[in-house]
């Protein structure tokens, strides 16, 4: 994430800007093993100038992660394609209150038969980039760069990672792509990389030419999450160690490894790679 403008409160423009209900709220979290999740939190929002919040209405890995660590990242962005990226700590949850009684008259809520939000979580501000349009112009040229060198590149005779239904999704143009690694004083980073595409069943690979500052400063040998979603609300995890930069097909990119796969969507969230190994229930 690029500091050099950064702010540690949110202005009221701030806050109205992210507060509607239909915008991407990304947080990514920390796993007990010290790893980089991220999670899609549509209620992820700003609630005061130094304060976000996120309401719970269903179960999820991060909200188990930040009761054991408090550091996270976060990215908003709303419908217009303007992006709110920085981190936070979290504090505390409520089961009323102000912003529980906002998330549940929201009419995605309210109107809702089989849920509402049943725990609100706060997180202190630490610091935001402030309001900043997705480049789009430039996250193309990047994407048309990655595909050539996702043509003309070496492909990798690997392990099975990454099955069909991944690879055309993280594949496809308009799907969003973020990245997340923790940085180096303990809270996650993401970065939008739209362009990310698979190389092989086994890598994905980026072209640097956009946020190109930000892409070049990640350390090779972390372990890197690629988040990937469609605006119907699908969307994948991967995590693997980053390989790099490298010349692929004559174009600077960065390579991931990956060796897991995270299906968050409902009904049934849960680890596609490695496979887990079904076993009989022997105790009733």
């Amino acid at each position: 994430m690029n500091t050099q403008h950064s702010f540690t409160t949110f202005s009221v423009e701030d806050i109205q800007s992210t507060q509607p209900a239909m915008k991407v709220g990304l947080l990514a979290t920390v796993t007990p093993a010290g790893l980089p999740h991220v999670t899609l939190i549509s209620s992820l929002m700003a609630c005061g100038p130094a304060q976000m919040c996120f309401g719970q209405f269903t179960e999820g890995m991060s909200k188990k992660h930040i009761l054991n660590n408090p550091k996270v990242g976060f990215l908003i962005m709303s419908l217009d394609k303007n992006l709110w990226r920085g981190k936070a700590t979290y504090t505390s949850f409520a089961k009323e209150g102000q912003e529980y009684d906002f998330y549940n008259n929201i009419p995605m809520f309210r109107y809702n038969a089989y849920f509402g939000v049943h725990t609100v979580y706060y997180m202190n501000l630490v610091l935001h980039t402030g309001k900043a349009p997705l480049p789009m112009n430039k996250i193309i040229f990047a994407a048309i760069q990655t595909m050539l060198a996702r043509t003309l590149g070496r492909k990798i005779v690997g392990k099975p990672v990454l099955n069909g239904w991944t690879r055309a999704f993280v594949d496809k143009i308009d799907n969003l792509k973020f990245l997340s690694y923790i940085g180096e004083d303990g809270y996650p980073v993401i970065i939008p990389a739209i362009q990310t595409q698979s190389l092989d069943a086994q890598h994905v690979l980026f072209s640097t030419s956009v946020y190109s500052n930000e892409l070049e400063a990640i350390p090779a040998g972390v372990e890197l999450a690629v988040f990937s979603m469609a605006l119907t609300m699908e969307d994948v995890l991967l995590r693997g160690k980053y390989q790099g930069l490298r010349h692929e097909g004559g174009v600077r990119v960065g390579l991931v490894e990956v060796d897991w796969v995270y299906n968050p969507m409902p009904p049934v969230p849960g680890q596609v790679y490695p496979p887990i190994q079904i076993r009989p229930v022997t105790e009733y």
